[in-house]
């Protein structure tokens, strides 16, 4: 795992990686993909650096949303198989133990995203295909701009898709729309992905970058204890009812354990706006 060093300006800390920019703005953690010369495609280093950077706002207790989003005019284009077919030159013979290592790697990134205690905010700039749609779909809201394209090309090159997007897009957008997506290989536009459900919200090129710092400064008012709960149970909804039941009955009782359960009700009782510490 690559080794961060750190910079501090003014309020704002700023992790220096070499693939991705990390930065905190209040408590807000923001993880840029930054290869924009390749469109932020996809190779190792970027990957490792993407999990250095979730378990840092993991531990930063200030931090209660992340937004993960791309340098330039793409989010992220999926694997650079440029980079691929320089490494298989230098190697010769890339075995199945690289590949399977390599694709191990994205699944952890999709599947930290996914199971990450905090919320996590795609913030679609541009071009999400492959694997940067993966991540996409992994996180816990997709804001898109008007202009960006989503898609999984993987068929239409003779590969497949990884980070369970089987399991998580049929959820989003149901089952007829998530095969029409994965079997044509076609792109939609930002308008197109909210008219299916699979965006929360489309936003202009114009006004993209105010309305996500909206919407993620509204999240991150909310106590970080009660949406590391629901953003578990919700991604487990389609376990049986009475498990339902027994699960959210415990996660409540263990918010009414919290300094912040006492500060939602006393807040309510003064009618003023709750400041929740996460204890």
């Amino acid at each position: 795992m690559l080794k961060a060093s750190h910079i501090y300006l003014k309020n704002r800390k700023i992790l220096k990686y070499q693939t991705i920019q990390y930065s905190k703005n209040n408590q807000i953690a923001e993880i840029r993909f930054n290869r924009p010369k390749r469109l932020n495609a996809v190779i190792a280093e970027l990957y490792e650096e993407v999990l250095d950077a979730l378990d840092h706002a993991e531990k930063d207790n200030d931090v209660r949303c992340i937004v993960l989003t791309g340098e330039g005019r793409a989010f992220c284009v999926g694997a650079d198989l440029k980079e691929h077919k320089k490494e298989e030159h230098k190697k010769e013979v890339r075995t199945k133990a690289d590949k399977e290592e390599y694709l191990q790697l994205a699944n952890r990134v999709c599947e930290r995203i996914y199971k990450h205690n905090k919320i996590v905010v795609a913030a679609v700039n541009g071009y999400a295909l492959g694997a940067g749609f993966e991540m996409a779909l992994s996180a816990d809201f997709i804001l898109i701009k008007n202009t960006a394209e989503v898609g999984l090309p993987e068929v239409s090159i003779g590969t497949y898709m990884g980070g369970a997007v089987t399991h998580i897009l049929p959820r989003i957008v149901g089952l007829a729309a998530a095969r029409e997506l994965v079997f044509t290989g076609n792109r939609i536009n930002g308008d197109q992905a909210y008219a299916i459900n699979l965006a929360t919200r489309v936003f202009s090129e114009e006004s993209f970058d105010n309305d996500v710092r909206e919407f993620t400064a509204k999240v991150a008012t909310k106590a970080p204890i009660s949406m590391a709960f629901a953003k578990r149970d919700l991604n487990n909804a389609s376990e049986d009812y009475d498990s339902r039941l027994n699960v959210e009955l415990s996660s409540i009782l263990s918010c009414m354990d919290t300094e912040d359960w006492q500060e939602g009700i006393d807040a309510f009782a003064e009618k003023r706006t709750p400041t929740f510490k996460g204890k």
